[in-house]
């Protein structure tokens, strides 16, 4: 559609606009939660059924929940509102939908922030021009341009700078700097620099509540077999760490192509080995008071599911209780998505709500969804 029709290149992205606010509506798959199995007292609903492509979300602290996606053409990036409380979403708006794989969104002092494949965008005030929104500003548009990997996930440390991952280029390979990393910039985008080094591709990363190190996950890579490599779940409290990529995979599997002269303990390994080929996508430690107490400062991940091995596994939302910095065990929360022999949704990411529900993300059915507990 030409916008510059109906009189200016702005009149005709607020008409754009506000024809997505009514008219989008989701497509994908339907919606099964009552094949959802949880523990004991809790409960999973929708929060909304319109966000096609969802991925990542962010919260502003006046309630609105942004949510990017992964498309390689016409990406969009959406703008969810609960006006009434009910925690149900009443109205969607598109901020964006000419973006090239605007996975991460961040919400920072009143700005959204959107991480495309090679850009770092900002949109300024945006709550106050949900249904016509503004040009965004360039923050870094010096990224890689490479797809393989190219999504990515966007969160601000607690050191105030914003972090994203620049995946591995490649299956596997030796790509050199700044791939297969976490980089960190300043909000204006200046000052960029590698934080992680060897982590081949994290679409999901926090930070401790307490001790305010950063955690992530990392998915292993391909054609190793059924059960080889599994997906990682890792700990950086520093910068400057490698974690093993293309090198070491696990704990100690050593690469047939590129580990030959390595060894294990030259590199980090991870906090807790995940399901092989689970992908790992986000990760959230549990904050509120809703949940029972042995919940508190846990961390859950949004397994996204397997795609070439032959029994699929994944498609679930996973529990890693901690003792400090070591795993104490890794088990199913959430499962049920995946319905033999396919799947009729894929668990994204995670978000903590004031109120102690978790909200997932589900880029296959298109939705949100929000956990609940009551005794």
């Amino acid at each position: 559609m030409d916008i510059t029709l109906f009189g200016s290149r702005k009149a005709g992205r607020a008409l754009i606009a506000a024809f997505l606010i009514t008219s989008f509506s989701c497509a994908y798959a339907d919606i099964h939660l009552d094949k959802i199995k949880l523990p004991p007292g809790f409960k999973i609903s929708v929060y909304c059924d319109q966000v096609r492509n969802a991925r990542e979300m962010a919260r502003s602290p006046k309630g609105t929940l942004f949510v990017g996606t992964r498309a390689k053409g016409g990406g969009r990036v959406y703008a969810v509102v609960d006006q009434d409380g009910d925690y149900k979403a009443d109205k969607v708006y598109t901020i964006d939908q000419r973006l090239t794989m605007p996975t991460g969104v961040a919400f920072v002092d009143g700005s959204l922030y959107v991480a495309a494949v090679s850009r770092i965008l900002r949109y300024d005030h945006i709550e106050d021009r949900l249904d016509n929104p503004p040009e965004p500003v360039v923050v870094d548009d010096t990224f890689p341009t490479h797809r393989h990997h190219g999504w990515k996930y966007l969160a601000q440390g607690p050191d105030g700078m914003l972090y994203t991952n620049i995946g591995a280029p490649c299956n596997i390979c030796e790509p050199g700097d700044p791939f297969a990393s976490i980089v960190r910039f300043n909000l204006d985008g200046s000052g960029r620099q590698i934080y992680a080094r060897g982590v081949r591709n994290t679409v999901g990363f926090t930070w401790h509540p307490v001790t305010k190190q950063l955690w992530f996950t990392d998915n292993g890579r391909d054609m190793l077999g059924d059960n080889r490599p599994p997906d990682e779940l890792n700990c950086a409290p520093k910068a400057g760490m490698h974690f093993g990529f293309p090198y070491i995979h696990g704990r100690d599997i050593l690469d047939p192509q590129f580990g030959d002269d390595k060894k294990p303990g030259d590199f980090t390994p991870p906090v807790e080995e995940l399901g092989p080929h689970v992908a790992t996508l986000g990760l959230k430690f549990y904050t509120g008071d809703m949940f029972p107490p042995e919940y508190k400062n846990q961390i859950f991940i949004a397994e996204h599911g397997s795609w070439n091995r032959t029994v699929p596994i994944g498609y679930r939302i996973t529990l890693v209780r901690l003792e400090g910095n070591k795993a104490k065990s890794y088990e199913v929360f959430a499962h049920g998505w995946l319905q033999k022999p396919r799947a009729w949704g894929r668990p994204v990411d995670l978000l903590i709500l004031p109120d102690g529900s978790m909200l997932v993300s589900d880029d296959e059915a298109g939705a949100i969804y929000r956990i609940t507990y009551e005794k």
